[in-house]
């Protein structure tokens, strides 16, 4: 008997939210493929997948044509975090913009639906607050962040014209600070910055003053608002804001790991990086009446099921690089 199982090909699938989605996309009766050059992505969050009959890994490029057959496409390829971004920007940005190219071209081919992982670095430095969709942002074309904020600002341009020239059916949702397992340790991105400092009892690297302010979203809640998304009417396209509305500031969530930790970590205060966000907080209004969607987890009972995540991570003796961006 034919199955009825969709095929859904995700790139950047070996990766932080890729692999969750993953998962969560296998264990909904779905055929995945995995799609990843392992720049930032790491066979050891898909292990346990590897023998499903239901999964697939392929080793590749997305700025490289891909020729394939499936029935949605998930476009989370690319590095997030900015040590790894500003590694080599040049490929960062032709991750984002070649590599959107190449899978906004596969889904015309198949003519099937593709959901866009953005970002809400598209908004900048924001000078208006919280950020709703319609905010065109406060971005740096030239400066160290570029290479991910523009790039991924192309990227949207890229899919509201296939959208307008082709009557593609796209998805975009703009992801706001996330965390949760599978983080890697040196990302250099705050919640894993300062669990695995409190963890071993280092000192806990705040830039600036802390007061600078971020959203906290549990990967589970936003792996939800993902599949949602992909599953509306194709004439809702988004952009959508994905995140927790929760605000907190960068020197309450350091104390806060502390405590859950039990760390005897003290704060360790450095200057802020070039182009630093000051502000960050998700508008769900849009979201909420588009797709009904809002987080559940607290950022209490996120990090409590992050924790020991890194904790048995540091046990393994993996080598943790000095931490210097936020």
């Amino acid at each position: 008997m034919k199955s009825f199982r969709k095929r859904i090909l995700i790139t950047g699938g070996a990766g932080f939210l890729g692999s969750h989605l993953c998962d969560r996309l296998i264990a909904s009766s779905n055929d995945v493929l995995c799609l990843d050059n392992f720049f930032t992505g790491t066979k050891d969050n898909i292990v346990h997948l590897l023998g499903n009959p239901n999964f697939e890994l392929i080793r590749h490029d997305v700025t490289f044509p891909l020729y394939v057959e499936v029935d949605q496409i998930y476009n989370l390829a690319c590095p997030a975090s900015p040590v790894h971004y500003q590694f080599d920007p040049v490929q960062t940005t032709k991750t984002s913009v070649h590599g959107a190219i190449n899978m906004l071209g596969l889904a015309k081919r198949l003519k099937i639906p593709i959901f866009q992982a953005s970002t809400s670095e598209v908004y900048g430095d924001p000078i208006i607050h919280p950020q709703t969709e319609e905010y065109w942002g406060n971005v740096n074309p030239i400066g160290i962040r570029s290479c991910y904020d523009e790039g991924k600002r192309c990227a949207e341009t890229l899919f509201f014209d296939y959208r307008r020239q082709y009557n593609l059916a796209i998805k975009v949702g703009r992801i706001f600070n996330t965390y949760g397992p599978r983080m890697h340790p040196n990302d250099g991105r705050v919640v894993s910055n300062f669990i695995v400092q409190a963890l071993l009892n280092r000192p806990i690297t705040i830039f600036g003053e802390g007061q600078q302010t971020r959203s906290f979203c549990y990967v589970d809640d936003l792996i939800d608002a993902f599949i949602l998304l992909m599953h509306t009417s194709e004439t809702i396209t988004g952009p959508l804001n994905l995140g927790n509305p929760g605000e907190f500031t960068i020197r309450e969530l350091a104390e806060l790991v502390i405590d859950l930790t039990g760390s005897t970590s003290k704060l360790h205060f450095m200057a802020l990086p070039q182009d630093d966000p000051q502000q960050r907080q998700p508008d769900l209004t849009k979201t909420i009446e588009t797709i009904g969607w809002k987080p559940v987890t607290s950022l209490k009972d996120g990090l409590l099921k992050t924790i020991p995540y890194f904790d048995e991570l540091l046990k393994t003796g993996i080598e943790i690089k000095p931490l210097s961006i936020v």
